[in-house]
């Protein structure tokens, strides 16, 4: 808990703090098994010093959510060209930065009702940069967008299986991210043989 032998920090300075100890909190078991008490014990200050900053716990997951959603979207960033190459890299070095953040809005939020609309805007965006890029892979218009919803997902899935391995070889970790992607690729390009009668 603050003290008086510790230092006052800026408004600013203690709403990231609050909001970083809160993405470490709810990342453990979600928003509603959360409790303001433990948010305020995880940032080592007061129930009522995490008030002055924020109106309610939703309050605060919205400024949690808001804040996952810009560091991983600056890290993926607006590309060209559909999911790139890049755009992998900018997913795994998101999580990498953040990985209570990715795992909160990617294994939480979808299960959420009332916030599940940050992990569904995130989705949405990287299954048109997906489609952009298939689309010209795969000729089937019915197989291309099944791919384009696919690869996210098996994206999203393998970076948290990596993030859950203990992030081994981060500069390997990209290369297998889009071997998995590859997959889903090549599965909506097969052209099963005819079967002779």
């Amino acid at each position: 808990m603050e003290t008086a032998a510790q230092p006052r920090l800026p408004r600013a300075e203690r709403r990231e703090q609050i909001v970083a100890a809160a993405t470490r909190a709810f990342a453990t078991e979600g928003f509603a098994a959360t409790g303001l008490d433990e948010i305020a014990a995880e940032a080592g200050i007061s129930r009522a010093i995490l008030y002055r900053h924020f109106e309610s716990k939703t309050d605060l997951y919205r400024a949690v959510l808001d804040r996952v959603c810009e560091r991983l979207g600056a890290a993926v960033g607006e590309r060209p060209g559909g999911f790139t190459d890049a755009a992998v890299d900018g997913l795994i070095a998101g999580a990498a930065a953040d990985p209570d953040g990715f795992r909160l809005l990617f294994q939480h939020v979808p299960r959420e009702p009332e916030f599940r609309d940050f992990a569904d805007r995130f989705g949405t965006g990287m299954t048109a940069a997906a489609h952009q890029q298939i689309a010209a892979l795969v000729p089937d218009p019915a197989w291309a967008r099944w791919a384009a919803k696919l690869a996210p997902v098996v994206a999203i899935e393998a970076v948290i299986a990596w993030l859950d391995a203990g992030r081994p070889d981060i500069d390997a970790a990209a290369d297998r991210v889009r071997g998995a992607i590859g997959g889903v690729v090549s599965a909506a390009q097969h052209r099963p043989e005819p079967t002779e009668a």
